[in-house]
């Protein structure tokens, strides 16, 4: 199949950056299955818009507001079904996970008790370590927004994981 211009561009998009924003979007709402969804339904949404995206000057944090965008949406989501299923039925055994390193875990159990403002901040600025400035084109806040939101993230994280631990992240992403 023959590609047009615009055809080849956006599929070049795609294979470069579809990873990315399904890690990112794993990372924000801790479910595997949802990942390569709402990465895929991102990319469509940029695709209806590609003629005037593909002009933008940063095309790729406005895929990441949009993969933020959907997943606080998933999050409501399905908070909202958790709480509609509590008031029905009686907690029942928790499902097994498959085994993972315990650090890995209590990372992820830590960051899903962050807001959503400050995940998504800690993990843009950390996880895929970008600049206060890009990550807030990613989220459509402020640099200061972003700055307040990372550090208040941290220290909750500091709170949640203990400083031993928060330390050894910090300390991780330092030598990197």
């Amino acid at each position: 199949m023959l590609l047009d211009d615009t055809s080849a561009e956006f599929h070049e998009f795609f294979e470069r950056h579809y990873a990315g924003l399904a890690r990112f979007s794993f990372l924000l709402t801790g479910e595997p299955d949802a990942a390569d969804d709402l990465a895929a339904d991102a990319l469509i949404a940029l695709w209806q818009r590609w003629d005037r995206l593909r002009a933008a000057e940063h095309p790729l944090a406005y895929a990441r507001g949009v993969v933020a965008n959907l997943a606080r949406e998933r999050v409501r989501s399905s908070t909202r079904e958790r709480r509609r299923i509590a008031l029905f039925w009686a907690p029942g055994a928790q499902q097994q996970r498959s085994p993972d390193v315990a650090a890995v875990v209590d990372v992820r159990a830590a960051l899903g008790r962050l807001p959503f403002g400050k995940r998504a901040c800690v993990i843009l600025r950390h996880a895929f370590d970008l600049s206060e400035k890009d990550t807030a084109q990613a989220l459509g806040i402020s640099v200061g927004a972003v700055k307040s939101q990372t550090s208040k993230g941290l220290a909750e994280l500091e709170r949640l994981l203990g400083v031993q631990a928060a330390g050894d992240l910090a300390a991780e992403r330092g030598s990197r």
